[in-house]
């Protein structure tokens, strides 16, 4: 039964679509499989529940000997396995499992039952996890080490052992608490013991067999393979980079001129429409809730949960699936009305149309990857997520009506605000018209000889007032660092990160292409960008589309600076500071210190973390195009963020991206009119707070003399 599972499971899978490129470089992903699950890297950022699941993980497949010694026991109570059954480490190891096993489930019981969600509601990371499969699979694994020891206690007696011994070191204490057995009890208990330990087991395979969603249980099978299929071979989290659209043969990006949607994929319309990957991913999820318990979307009171988005996927794929392997589909005729409404019920859509997602879970998504950071078993939410985004999108034309504008805004003026493109260069003016002017190289054909850097401004930072402020201050640091560069101006148009977070992917390839052309026609191979989306987009994804350049976020070319003696703060600014880490700078890239390396080297600045920060870092709720989407669900994300910062008692706030400066700001203006933030408190820019430092305040004016 369970092997025909297995089976069943591989089949249901396949249905997905291709996905040629996860099987390669063999040794990487192996590398990646063994370290991550013998080391259970992705576990212990959780550190005591990382710790007992190990040795629950462990004790799994070091126990299984002690089932082929239990059947000869049915016949024999003292037998034992051929060459290994008296072998002392051996015996040392069976012992030290079945005690470590059994502490690490209770631990992980009692974490389950003090998280439980009829204590915490919403806050519960097991919130909508199946939870009485979870407690069978918690009683099977709390079963089998005890009925382990039991019999090695009445093995030992059995085989008159008197005192401790290199083959009883543990259990010792179990062989006196047996000593008082006679010889027929004796038997009798190892014989009851041994067909129980055997009636388990098959039992919990039994139930396995006959529930392929189980995941709580199947993910122990499913991990290894989930994790060596994983999209990055290296072993890092599938962020930073959306995967390409592909054709039906999953070799080639899909080629909007010739692509037909009748044929080709555009994105997920229905289940089989994920790849294989996908449906391995919805497989393996073992509802363990931490990506539950980290997302933002989540966190504020709105729908989506990517725990139950995976589960809901997962349901859906494996009632379809036999239907998908018959060939049947809803224009079948003479299909049972219930099959009927099965196969019709879209993947996303509201209650009235029994959709599978409702499209208030799939829009609240910021892409900010806590979910796919915190995932044990590395699923993919993100992917999936953007592809039922791409369906919707280019194939529905169903989306939030505010991304309508976003999306026409981009296509006809290359920027999300719909403003020309001369505007890109008001900063450079203003820079230029200041008391201490600085002189802004812009690009006309080619980049000027000897230009060190290509600064990427980005639409934020050219177009709106605030991130302006951080984009003059980084081009002051820079001319005063000696660091030659150029600007594009007007020939910048926004790389297309908002259309392809949003779904449309061809508006996104429009925006790139022509970016790729312009950078590649002036010559430029160094990027220095202002906005973490930019820094992402132009470093990772454009190599999809043929641009290859040297990209580095200004935190980490200022750092550089300043730990050269380039740039030198000497001003001292007496101020708590809090910093809050960019989703696409921190998850998305793993550029965690520059920004705080900065901070630390300004003389008087008092830094406090937030509670969450670096990898647990909380989103503002701007990314996943959420800028340009109006927030109606729950408490808004980034003034659940502004109340953290709040907790620090900051002077200033500090950051390293546009977004996260409008969204955070924004919420503190919201606290300044309720009275609940300070007046001074201000959202800045590390290079803000660097340029401040690097400046000595003008001398006060001198009096009038007195006639």
């Amino acid at each position: 039964m369970f092997v025909h599972a297995v089976a069943g499971i591989v089949r249901r899978i396949r249905t997905g679509r291709p996905a040629p490129e996860r099987f390669g470089p063999f040794w990487p992903r192996l590398r990646t499989t063994v370290v991550e699950a013998v080391g259970h890297t992705r576990m212990l950022k959780w550190g005591i529940v990382g710790a007992a699941h190990w040795w629950v993980a462990f004790g799994f497949l070091l126990l299984i000997p002690t089932l082929a010694q239990a059947y000869g026991q049915l016949f024999d109570p003292a037998f034992v396995l051929p060459l290994i059954g008296h072998f002392a480490p051996f015996e040392f190891v069976i012992d030290l499992f079945s005690i470590a096993t059994l502490i690490g489930i209770a631990v992980l019981v009692a974490i389950r039952q003090l998280a439980h969600p009829r204590r915490l509601g919403r806050a519960s990371r097991f919130e909508g996890s199946n939870m009485p499969r979870a407690y069978f699979v918690e009683a099977v694994i709390v079963a089998i080490p005890v009925l382990v020891l039991c019999l090695r206690g009445m093995e030992g007696v059995l085989q008159g052992i008197d005192s401790y011994n290199a083959h009883y070191l543990l259990t010792y204490p179990l062989v006196l608490a047996f000593s008082g057995m006679g010889a027929a009890a004796l038997a009798t208990g190892i014989l009851v013991a041994a067909a129980l330990k055997i009636i388990i087991s098959m039992v919990w395979m039994i139930v396995l067999a006959r529930n392929l969603t189980m995941g709580v249980a199947w993910h122990r099978f499913a991990a290894f393979f989930n994790i060596y299929f994983k999209r990055d071979p290296a072993g890092g989290p599938a962020l930073g980079p959306l995967k390409p659209m592909m054709d039906k043969t999953g070799r080639e990006p899909l080629d909007f001129e010739e692509a037909d949607p009748d044929e080709d994929p555009f994105g997920a319309g229905k289940v089989q429409d994920f790849t294989w990957k996908g449906l391995l991913d919805f497989s393996t999820c073992t509802e363990c809730g931490r990506c539950q318990s980290q997302c933002p979307a989540w966190n504020t009171g709105k729908p989506l949960s990517p725990k139950k988005l995976v589960m809901d996927l997962r349901d859906h794929a494996y009632a379809t699936a036999p239907y998908a392997m018959a060939g049947t589909t809803a224009e079948t005729p003479g299909i049972h009305d219930d099959v009927l409404a099965l196969l019709s019920r879209p993947l996303v859509g509201t209650e009235e149309e029994n959709g599978v997602i409702h499209p208030d879970v799939l829009w609240s998504c910021t892409n900010c990857g806590a979910c796919v950071e915190q995932c044990p078993v590395d699923i993919e939410h993100i992917d999936h997520i953007t592809d039922m985004r791409r369906y919707q999108v280019m194939i529905e034309s169903s989306f939030p009506s505010e991304a309508g504008t976003l999306l026409k805004n981009l296509e006809n003026k290359g920027n999300p605000w719909g403003m020309a493109e001369e505007r890109r260069l008001d900063w450079v003016a203003e820079l230029a018209a200041q008391d201490d002017p600085v002189e802004v190289t812009v690009v006309e054909d080619t980049l000027p000889e000897g230009t060190e850097y290509l600064f990427w401004v980005g639409c934020a930072g050219a177009l709106e007032d605030r991130a302006k402020k951080t984009t003059k201050a980084i081009a002051e640091l820079l001319d005063m660092a000696g660091v030659r560069f150029a600007v594009l101006g007007g020939m910048e148009a926004c790389t297309g990160d908002p259309a392809r977070r949003l779904g449309m992917e061809y508006v996104f390839q429009m925006l790139a292409q022509q970016n790729v052309e312009t950078l590649n026609d002036a010559g430029v191979t160094k990027i220095v960008a202002s906005c973490p989306h930019c820094f992402n987009t132009l470093g990772k994804e454009y190599p999809q589309l043929g641009g290859e350049y040297e990209v580095v976020h200004h935190s980490q070319l200022l750092a550089r600076l300043v730990d050269e003696g380039r740039l030198t703060p000497v001003q001292r600014i007496e101020e708590n500071i809090t910093y809050h880490d960019p989703c696409f700078l921190g998850r998305h890239n793993k550029v965690y210190t520059p920004p705080r390396e900065i901070m630390a080297q300004v003389p008087g600045v008092t830094t406090k973390e937030m509670h969450r920060h670096k990898e647990r870092g909380f989103c503002c709720g701007a990314g996943g195009a959420r800028m340009w989407m109006e927030e109606r669900l729950g408490k808004r994300i980034n003034t659940e963020r502004v109340d953290e910062a709040l907790g620090t008692d900051p002077d200033t706030v500090s950051t390293a991206c546009p977004f996260c400066q409008v969204m955070l700001g924004d919420a503190i203006n919201e606290k300044k009119s309720q009275g609940l933030a300070k007046e001074s408190l201000e959202v800045v820019d590390v290079s803000q707070l660097l340029l401040r430092s690097m400046k000595t305040p003008a001398a006060p004016a001198a009096p009038a003399a007195e006639e």
